[in-house]
């Protein structure tokens, strides 16, 4: 029976995002995780999550958001689902007793590797907490290109039948829900198959995007392009675009950026909290020490003493003119490049929080021109009305990534 989530009072694109990393434990080692120091030590105490709970829900003036996104993350994040349940029964509770304004106005987030889906806690904790759930399942496309990066820690094989077997038990439950896809180097050739592939499986939100780290090889981008053009082909003329989405495929891509009047950050570090099991606070998770290869971590606090808002305030100053070189803010394809913020610092040749990676510069180029025709194409046999219906709802489907 499917189960739809209803929640009158949430707020969309207007929720403060707070992160508890419950473990840094994981049954797989993706190739192009950006998670360096995933181990089975680190598992976050119940009592440090109730201290940061009990900060934020008694601090409003630091969160007056209208609603909120509690973020459960790993490693795998159902390893430790009793952990969980534990922690959103709390949280659920200082609400109702707080009369806090976030009572009815909150989800609980998760991005499994979906293996774990079906087992009688998670079921259990789904049950409880339906009509409050945005849980992703990842799903790299096709056996073939999901095998070759999803692949279990301990023996190196590929995960792609023990994350199928659960796909139709979480459509049954979240139908609207999309699944995340990664895409680098090495499996760029398998994207048009991959996307088609989750579309044919009742998947109908793909989530897609290129890694931020600096992997790609020469003529990657012709690749690209090619890759998604085959696959604009085969979306409109299947007839697809009519109930399926991917990501990159969005009618507010690239154009001329103007500095002036759409100057915001790309990157939500800063305005999100992220929390780990020693009681740390993060800008991001991206700054915590498991995130990065080449740089400290950067904390703004911990459970015991609260946010410094010093530490926290070069985080909210950032914006496209105070990290961007000059080619990417008069590049004439400039909306819609993204970045991650703690990538940027994790890449920059000095500890900065305030220069822009660019390494998928020529990525996104490539986006773009398959964009643009995907676009022309819908143009030609669509009506003007429908075309401004299909670019709103792309719009709003990309704001909610």
């Amino acid at each position: 029976m499917e189960i739809k989530p209803e929640n009158s009072a949430w707020k969309d694109g207007m929720a403060k995002n707070i992160t508890f990393i419950v473990t840094k434990d994981c049954q797989l080692a993706c190739k192009y995780c950006y998670l360096v120091g995933k181990n089975s030590k680190e598992r976050m105490p119940f009592e440090i999550a109730v201290k940061a709970i009990d900060y934020i829900l008694g601090n409003r003036e630091l969160f007056p958001q209208d609603s909120v996104v509690f973020d459960f993350i790993g490693g795998e994040p159902f390893l430790e689902i009793e952990l969980i349940d534990r922690i959103c029964d709390y949280i659920k509770e200082q609400l109702f007793l707080l009369n806090h304004p976030w009572f009815n106005s909150y989800r609980f987030s998760f991005s499994t590797n979906g293996i774990n889906y079906d087992s009688p806690a998670v079921q259990k904790f789904i049950g409880k907490n339906i009509r409050h759930l945005s849980i992703g399942i990842t799903i790299d496309g096709t056996r073939r290109k999901h095998d070759m990066n999803r692949i279990w820690k301990e023996t190196g094989k590929g995960s792609y039948d023990d994350v199928v077997r659960n796909i139709p038990l979480w459509l049954e439950q979240l139908p609207e829900h999309g699944t995340k896809v990664t895409f680098s180097s090495d499996d760029l050739p398998y994207l048009c198959e991959s996307v088609l592939h989750l579309f044919s499986m009742g998947i109908t939100s793909v989530n897609a995007n290129c890694v931020f780290e600096d992997v790609w090889k020469e003529g990657d981008d012709k690749v690209l392009e090619q890759q998604l053009i085959s696959l604009a082909d085969a979306m409109i003329d299947g007839g697809l675009y009519h109930n399926c989405y991917c990501s990159f495929f969005s009618a507010d891509i690239g154009r001329p950026m103007d500095p002036e009047t759409e100057n915001q950050n790309w990157c939500g570090a800063g305005m999100m909290l992220s929390i780990d099991a020693a009681g740390n606070y993060y800008p991001c998770t991206r700054f915590a020490a498991y995130s990065l290869r080449n740089k400290k971590p950067i904390i703004i606090g911990n459970v015991e003493t609260g946010i410094d808002q010093d530490l926290l305030r070069p985080f909210l100053t950032l914006d496209r003119r105070t990290q961007s070189p000059r080619e990417c803010l008069e590049c004439e394809v400039a909306s819609g490049c993204a970045w991650c913020q703690g990538e940027n610092y994790d890449s920059a040749d000095t500890p900065t929080i305030y220069r822009r990676s660019t390494a998928i510069c020529r990525m996104h180029k490539a986006r773009v021109k398959a964009n643009n025709y995907y676009w022309s194409r819908l143009a030609r046999i669509e009506t003007k009305e429908e075309m401004e219906k299909m670019k709103s709802k792309h719009i709003e489907r990309c704001c909610d990534i």
